[in-house]
């Protein structure tokens, strides 16, 4: 007996939603104070990676473990737009900088002069090792890119990049060389309706979305005036990696002023944990922080309302401590985040949950940065 396509593929939705209805919308208080007590990093270890120039501005790492080492990808700001970085490390702690692997081109294309990459696929179950996987027979990192000079100026738009190479080595990325999504798109929502930034690809195990691949992203828009409008974080899916569609008529996160962004996602027992960011400027103060949302589908988000997970406290960190990237290995959870002075130094820091003892590495304000 033949069946066709379409009864199968409707029968794979209805299974879906079945599934996805006997899963809670909400995460109850209980739950979340358990995440918070399994992820909190209390002790700040210090800056792990500075720029070798007062010119240059670190931001943004992603982790994983390939070859017995950990490798880092992050992204370099150095006045004409962002390149994407790797390092790599034995321990954690210590990193060593490789090269670039995705950088500037001097050509008319659309990303010539912003590419900020982030990695995909990692394993993401939380306290195993965070190895990255393959589709199609490649590694895949999601980036935003732009052709306008500065920081984060003109239109920004997400794409995507691959290899067939080990990712922990330095090489330059194959981009797909267009955009997935854009604020240009005739689909465009009137929250990413003015520009885009970061954005995290996983993949959806359990298919819960009816997709196999989810991508949070950071967007500005409004229905009004697109140039004033909010940083919020939205989704979209896909089932090949190219090619990728807003998922839903509204964000996941709104806090409606200032950023919420930057999403990262662990899955700790049958809760997936959103790390984020979130800045805002309420009567001219700064306050900026990291913390984080559960949920159980992937669509539905919870946010806990308890003590931030990074704030600024430090020297090094007193004017922002913010985008997450949170592991845990052999019983010790790593929180890395970006670190930034009140004199615009700006690089990697660490914080743990155990007392790991404190970095030897610091900012200095002349061109190079120092050992203490």
């Amino acid at each position: 007996m033949k069946i066709s396509v379409a009864i199968l593929i409707t029968f794979f939705i209805a299974s879906c939603t079945i599934k996805n209805a006997s899963l809670p919308k909400e995460v109850s208080h209980e739950r979340m104070t358990e995440i918070y007590e399994e992820v909190k990093t209390p002790y700040k270890y210090g800056l792990i990676m500075v720029p070798d120039s007062s010119n240059l501005k670190m931001d943004c790492p992603t982790i994983f473990r390939k070859n017995d080492k950990w490798v880092m990808t992050y992204i370099v700001f150095d006045g004409r737009g962002y390149e994407t970085w790797l390092a790599e490390s034995d321990n954690l702690l210590e990193w060593e900088t490789k090269g670039k692997i995705m950088q500037f081109t001097d050509t008319t294309d659309w990303d010539s002069n912003q590419k900020a990459g982030y990695l995909s696929l990692i394993k993401y179950n939380w306290g195993e090792t965070p190895v990255i996987n393959q589709f199609d027979g490649k590694y895949w990192m999601s980036y935003f890119g732009g052709n306008s000079r500065g920081y984060e100026k003109g239109l920004l738009s997400l794409s995507m990049a691959y290899t067939e190479k080990d990712p922990a080595t330095v090489h330059d990325w194959q981009r797909i060389g267009h955009p997935v999504l854009s604020s240009n798109d005739d689909d465009a929502r009137w929250y990413d309706n003015s520009t885009m930034y970061k954005c995290f690809v996983i993949e959806d195990m359990d298919k819960l979305t009816g997709h196999r691949f989810v991508m949070y992203y950071n967007a500005r828009g409004d229905s009004i005036n697109p140039d004033r409008g909010a940083e919020r974080i939205s989704m979209a899916v896909s089932d090949d990696m190219v090619n990728w569609k807003r998922f839903g008529n509204e964000p996941l996160v709104n806090h409606h002023k200032g950023i919420s962004g930057d999403a990262v996602i662990q899955k700790i027992g049958d809760i997936y944990v959103m790390f984020f960011f979130r800045a805002n400027w309420p009567d001219g103060k700064t306050v900026v922080y990291n913390s984080f949302y559960c949920s159980y589908d992937l669509m539905h988000w919870t946010e806990w309302d308890g003590p931030h997970l990074i704030e600024p406290s430090e020297e090094y960190d007193n004017l922002f401590a913010h985008k997450a990237y949170v592991i845990k290995h052999d019983g010790v959870v790593y929180h890395f985040y970006n670190a930034v002075d009140k004199l615009g130094n700006r690089g990697i820091a660490l914080a743990t949950s155990k007392d790991l003892g404190e970095s030897s590495v610091t900012f200095k304000s002349s061109e190079e940065s120092e050992i203490k």
